[in-house]
């Protein structure tokens, strides 16, 4: 039987400083309806979907910093999230930030969720790859503080039945390196889901802007490509507190073709057909990682053979 799944990617555009996360749900909700109408059975909103992407700015009142994480999920603004997606029969992933108690203190996390058709979550990650700085960097037109604002994530790269397929998270920064695809994907991922908020351009290399959008697009491809898994990218775009912001939301087949883009820098549907069917199509003729792969000690050279002298051969064993 075949197991086609149609997803959305849920692009948000800016959302100001001002905004509720009451106004926020509201345009969530509206995605969620229109995906539902255009036969979806899964949208995925971005990264920290509720609110402004604080990282970008310093705070230093911990009441203030607070106020822009969820203690609870759902909590009393998104519960309509969740009662609207078990009405309609559709699936969602979310990001939020989170604020916890554990081992007797209070713990931030970049987190997302995956909620079923019936409005449970199914499962949890957190955010383990934190870009950035961990200290406000004076002189910077804008900030890049998650290492300040968020814990690293403590809950491992996991992957869940669900949806018809096997499932995997991760988040934004996560997306730029490989072991996170590889990972989910030795985990059994067919799909990839990702949410990012990502700047045209960085305080620190002014010279890498024209990159930017190469880079985004290259890791999610090649994330896809190397592990014959469906990525699904989702974005804030355009420009939110002064930040201009990628976008480029799109969904990625087993073989690392993009099949659908964002075309807007604002509120967008990205939605695609994904044949969860053609990662084991993928991975059984094209990669067959028992069968082809040859490098089976993944420890370091200095591990596995000693210190390397200069101009010593790295020959793997």
């Amino acid at each position: 039987m075949p197991r086609t799944l149609t997803v959305a990617a849920a692009q948000s555009g800016p959302v100001s400083r001002s905004e509720t996360r009451g106004d926020v749900v509201e345009r969530l909700l509206s995605q969620m309806r229109e995906a539902s109408r255009l036969g979806c059975d899964l949208v995925v909103f971005t990264e920290v979907a509720l609110t402004a992407f604080f990282p970008h700015w310093y705070m230093e009142d911990r009441d203030e910093i607070d106020a822009w994480f969820e203690r609870e999920m759902p909590g009393p603004e998104t519960r309509k999230l969740f009662d609207e997606a078990v009405r309609l029969g559709i699936g969602f992933h979310l990001g939020y930030a989170e604020l916890t108690r554990e081992e007797g203190r209070d713990r931030r996390y970049n987190t997302s969720i995956l909620v079923g058709r019936d409005g449970r979550i199914i499962g949890k990650y957190r955010k383990i790859h934190l870009p950035g700085n961990a200290e406000f960097q004076p002189g910077d037109r804008y900030q890049n503080l998650e290492k300040y604002y968020f814990d690293r994530g403590n809950l491992g790269f996991r992957t869940w039945r669900a949806f018809g397929g096997v499932v995997g998270l991760c988040t934004c920064y996560d997306r730029r390196w490989p072991e996170t695809y590889r990972v989910l994907a030795l985990r059994g991922a067919e799909l990839i889901l990702l949410g990012y908020n990502t700047p045209d351009s960085w305080p620190d290399r002014p010279g890498k802007a024209p990159l930017a959008r190469f880079h985004n697009l290259l890791c999610m491809q090649a994330g896809a490509y190397q592990n014959g898994a469906w990525v699904v990218g989702v974005a804030k775009a355009g420009v939110e507190a002064g930040v201009s912001q990628i976008g480029q939301s799109c969904i990625i087949s087993p073989e690392g073709e993009i099949v659908a883009m964002a075309t807007s820098l604002e509120d967008e549907l990205v939605v695609a057909e994904c044949d969860l069917d053609q990662t084991a199509r993928y991975r059984k003729h094209a990669l067959n990682f028992d069968q082809n792969r040859s490098i089976r000690d993944y420890r370091p050279i200095t591990e596995r053979a000693g210190a390397v002298s200069p101009g010593e051969s790295l020959d793997t064993p």
